[in-house]
């Protein structure tokens, strides 16, 4: 499905999109970035926060950090202070950079067994999960994105190409 290549590339992404986003965020006011645009989780805040909370949680399960003890029907009040979010935020992405590094082929193929909020039995390798977590970043990073250019912010290009070629493994000579 996936190589450890791909995993680092996309933590790597994903930090570099997260960095312009929180940047362009803080150009705004408080009450812009908490202002409820009718996204899926309302605001700018609510959704970055909703992603830190779900970030916390995947490297809970995946690389066996600390387990977050925030409700996840609360995710959209993780971290109240814009400062301190952006800072955990940026620690966060440093740690799934960090985990993304050590992903090996076995780690990937490696089955998992799961309840996904109902009683069925879900089997999947590790792989899925990861490609899971990246797609979730890029899905709320989105409407976050959409909220920011609403408000007249300028993230730059986000495409995958951004990071390519920045000491990334994928990039051939």
């Amino acid at each position: 499905m996936i190589e450890p290549d791909y995993v680092t590339f996309m933590a790597r992404y994903n930090q570099e999109m997260n960095g312009r986003w929180l940047a362009a965020a803080a150009r705004l006011t408080d009450a812009q970035r908490r202002a409820d645009r009718g996204a899926f989780f309302g605001s700018i805040h609510a959704t970055f926060n909703h992603l830190l909370w779900a970030d916390r949680v995947w490297l809970w399960r995946l690389a066996g950090a600390k387990e977050p003890t925030h409700p996840r029907e609360k995710s959209t009040s993780f971290v109240e202070d814009f400062e301190e979010l952006a800072i955990l935020r940026r620690r966060t992405d440093r740690e799934i950079v960090d985990w993304a590094e050590t992903v090996t082929v076995d780690f990937l193929a490696t089955p998992i067994v799961w309840f996904a909020g109902t009683p069925r039995e879900f089997i999947s390798p590790q792989a899925m999960r990861v490609v899971h977590m990246f797609n979730h970043q890029t899905h709320h990073r989105g409407q976050i994105h959409a909220l920011l250019t609403a408000f007249g912010q300028d993230t730059g290009a986000t495409d995958l190409w951004t990071v390519w070629g920045q000491g990334d493994p994928m990039v051939s000579a």
